[in-house]
């Protein structure tokens, strides 16, 4: 009774929101390409066997990027199975396509209403499910119990908002999280409000933070063809190179009035700035912002594997690509991460710090609380402050003004930030071995 009105009260849910999906789909183009998978009808793996599968789910970048290291060790601990990878989000699968090598299929989470649910289970038939960090839907866990399919959630975190909205339907949350079967928690403050939700203690476990291990796993931290490639095209160390990565709304306009300052400043006159936006859907919008900026600027998209004298000299380059942000922080003089200097809370900084870039964030990064607080106390990030967007440009100008003419300041910030890296890794070791101890299969030596 208790899942039946669950549903009804899902489809309802849906159906209101329905005008909004519409406007989404066909203004947009978003959903409609991935509506049917959605239902639970998805696509055949690239070569299909009787391996037994490992399926991994990633809601949406964030997640996907996190999950990076997770997979790569899953392949290499369990080789006589194979990978599906799934995500929510569009920008989440595209990005998980361009990363994620050692998957053997992608596809959608389905929406969870039973009919999908099974359809995408029957399609998958995974020995396990992990789930990255919080992603927790009732009738797919109900039907992983029934078909006794274990559950673990890795790399957990549960946010302020999300513990005090989730303590609030304690009936239905207790009930959620008694369905999984193990929860691997980034920390013990984590742990300790899974447990509140109503998770059974003996499944609660610290593991720390996968996303410290994503240089370890990928081999990033080191110049690669792609970094050279790019550098080529667009004549990166020819300059001193500002990146913006992960910029939200409201965010350019700070970010690109911060950069003005500073090229008034004597000597950085010729600093040149990229900026990423975090979503794909947003790329047009950030590109007519630049238009009246007064900026030169190019997009990545408008150039394939060669450049000429307006991409290596443009002011601004937009990165309206996905998947290529990562290995262009290694031509970074500095980098800002975005999501922050907004209540976005924050986007993941550890990808730049491998790098050993000096990183700025705004005050919003409630999302790598602890991640952000472990470089503060190391002296590895500078965290900006400011009561309204004027405060927040003059801040940003200020602190990107001193990195840049400062390198003894600039390399102990890249330092510190590196080694706080380094010095935290371990998490997915410890998630892997948990995976083999839920399928049955013996530890290693």
């Amino acid at each position: 009774m208790f899942q039946l009105t669950y549903s009804l009260l899902l489809s309802l849910a849906f159906i209101i929101m329905l005008p909004y999906f519409a406007f989404e789909a066909f203004v947009k183009r978003k959903y409609l390409s991935n509506f049917s998978e959605r239902l639970g009808n998805l696509p055949g793996g690239s070569a299909p066997d009787d391996r037994p599968v490992i399926w991994i789910h990633a809601v949406s970048v964030g997640e996907a990027l996190a999950a990076l290291p997770l997979v790569r060790a899953v392949h290499e601990r369990f080789p006589q199975h194979r990978i599906v990878f799934s995500t929510t989000t569009l920008t989440g699968q595209l990005v998980a396509r361009s990363r994620v090598a050692e998957a053997g299929r992608f596809c959608y989470f389905p929406f969870d209403w039973r009919f999908s649910v099974r359809r995408a289970l029957d399609s998958i038939k995974p020995q396990v499910v992990i789930l990255m960090e919080s992603e927790l839907w009732l009738n797919f866990l109900s039907e992983c119990r029934e078909r006794k399919i274990p559950v673990i959630v890795a790399n957990g975190r549960i946010s302020d908002r999300s513990f005090s909205r989730s303590l609030k339907f304690g009936f239905f949350t207790s009930r959620l999280y008694r369905l999984v079967s193990r929860f691997e928690m980034q920390g013990e403050a984590d742990a300790q409000r899974a447990r509140a939700l109503g998770a059974p203690a003996e499944r609660v476990f610290v593991s720390g933070n996968i996303k410290y291990d994503i240089g370890e796993a990928a081999g990033a931290g080191s110049s690669d063809a792609k970094t050279a490639g790019l550098d080529e095209l667009f004549g990166l160390t020819e300059c001193r190179l500002i990146i913006a990565g992960s910029t939200g709304d409201g965010e350019e306009e700070i970010v690109l009035e911060a950069f003005r300052r500073l090229r008034s400043c004597d000597g950085l006159n010729k600093v040149r700035l990229l900026i990423a936006p975090r979503h794909p859907e947003r790329f047009d919008a950030v590109a007519r912002l630049l238009e009246s900026s007064h900026l030169s600027f190019i997009r990545r998209s408008a150039y394939g594997d060669s450049g000429d004298d307006r991409s290596r000299g443009a002011d601004v380059i937009l990165l309206d690509t996905i998947g290529e942000l990562a290995s262009l922080y290694a031509a970074a003089a500095a980098v800002f991460v975005g999501g922050s200097l907004i209540p976005r809370g924050g986007h993941n900084i550890l990808e730049p710090a491998l790098f050993a870039r000096p990183v700025i964030v705004g005050p919003h990064m409630e999302n790598f609380r602890d991640i952000t607080n472990e470089f503060l106390r190391r002296g590895a990030l500078i965290q900006l402050d400011g009561r309204n967007d004027e405060e927040l440009t003059g801040r940003l100008s200020d602190e990107l003004i001193r990195i840049l003419t400062d390198d003894e300041e600039a390399k102990r910030l890249g330092s510190n930030a590196r080694r706080a890296v380094e010095e935290n890794r371990g998490a997915t070791a410890r998630t892997v071995e948990a995976v083999a101890e839920l399928i049955g299969i013996p530890g290693q030596s």
